[in-house]
């Protein structure tokens, strides 16, 4: 916290005694020196933090005493969640709009397979390395990448991703285009592996908005959401700009394949159509529109909202899908920056406060 001493208002504007521009009324209230505080945490963002480490040590605590059915659906919200995380540090904050991420999911949870069944590397382990081999395919394939920009990049990212596709489809080692099954977790007890497989995605869920978190707080974090705003104005001051937004797209891409590896290590089987499907993007720019672009709070909104509505309306088939657009055509037309950036600008609420903000003002005392 930073304390600034304001110094003390002169009302004098003109020389000469007597005039009215020189005389303060006898009554009047003048401006005394105050102290503004620059701060950054509020007190219900400290609230917040303290609430949210509480309700993660009570979910690791859920394979004691929940249904093997929750821990299912945790893991699979949590991989969705880990993915809109990162999709919008790349968008929301990286100016990057990708429809593609779904290359490095899907690239993740090959790598992670193929170590798993054919290295004989525990699958749980595998599950940083396919991030990690996902996060360094990440970097020839943004030279092709930031050869565009705009929709062009947009588009050119799902066309990468149909590459992905496409090249995993005819490699028959791991089931062509039928897709294989993980057989390296089949001599581990299912409610160990649940159990596992629950832990982590707990723990990559945390690491995942600890990462953006204070990212977003150090120098790099204001050094890319200059690059967002103007480019050419953020290259003028200095700032790397092409260094800043590979450094970005790679670590999207760590959290994207993190995410992967871990899916189909809950889920015991994979195949191009699934691994590399466009839902996966689609999804998460539905929780981060909902939630709020460029939010830390954003995407798990979002997600939180994508569960509810997956879970009691995705019976209804083509309807359901249908629903999640309308919903967003609603958001973006009545709440532009997102439901969780309306409640923001509104009641000035944010949990995870990344910019500091002015407290306090003039005191005035009456004569």
């Amino acid at each position: 916290m930073r304390r600034t001493a304001v110094p003390k208002a002169n009302s004098t504007v003109a020389e000469g005694e007597g005039s009215p521009l020189t005389r303060n009324p006898p009554h009047a209230a003048s401006a005394t020196p105050a102290a503004f505080d620059v701060v950054r945490s509020t007190a219900a963002s400290r609230a917040a933090l303290g609430a949210a480490v509480a309700l993660a040590l009570l979910a690791a605590t859920l394979p004691f005493w929940g249904e093997s059915s929750w821990m299912r659906e945790f893991v699979e919200i949590a991989c969705y969640l880990i993915f809109a995380i990162m999709w919008n540090l790349l968008a929301g904050y990286g100016g990057m709009v990708s429809i593609g991420q779904q290359a490095f999911f899907g690239f993740g949870g090959y790598v992670m397979l193929m170590l798993g069944n054919f290295a004989g590397v525990n699958p749980f382990i595998a599950i940083p390395l396919g991030a990690l081999a996902a996060a360094l395919v990440a970097v020839p394939v943004s030279f092709v990448a930031f050869r565009l920009s705009g929709g062009y990049f947009a588009i050119g990212t799902w066309v990468i991703a149909e590459v992905f596709r496409l090249s995993f489809a005819n490699v028959s080692a791991v089931g062509g285009g039928s897709g294989t099954t993980l057989t390296a977790l089949r001599g581990i007890e299912k409610a160990t592996r649940e159990s596992v497989t629950y832990w982590m995605a707990l723990a990559c869920v945390v690491a995942a908005v600890a990462l953006v978190y204070l990212f977003l707080r150090s120098k790099r974090g204001l050094a890319l959401l200059a690059i967002r705003d103007n480019e050419v104005a953020a290259e003028s001051q200095g700032i790397p700009v092409l260094r800043m937004k590979l450094a970005v797209y790679v670590v999207a891409a760590f959290g994207a394949g993190l995410a992967g590896a871990l899916y189909f290590v809950g889920n015991l089987r994979i195949s191009p159509d699934a691994a590399f499907s466009v839902n996966w993007t689609a999804f998460a720019i539905f929780m981060v529109v909902i939630g709020g672009i460029g939010r830390i709070e954003g995407p798990l909104v979002g997600a939180l909202i994508f569960w509810a509505l997956n879970k009691f309306l995705s019976d209804y088939g083509t309807w359901y899908l249908l629903g999640l657009g309308l919903l967003a055509i609603v958001v973006t037309i009545f709440f532009k920056q997102g439901l969780w950036g309306y409640a923001q600008q509104r009641w000035g609420w944010s949990l995870f406060p990344t910019q500091r903000v002015l407290v306090g003002g003039m005191r005035t005392s009456a004569h």
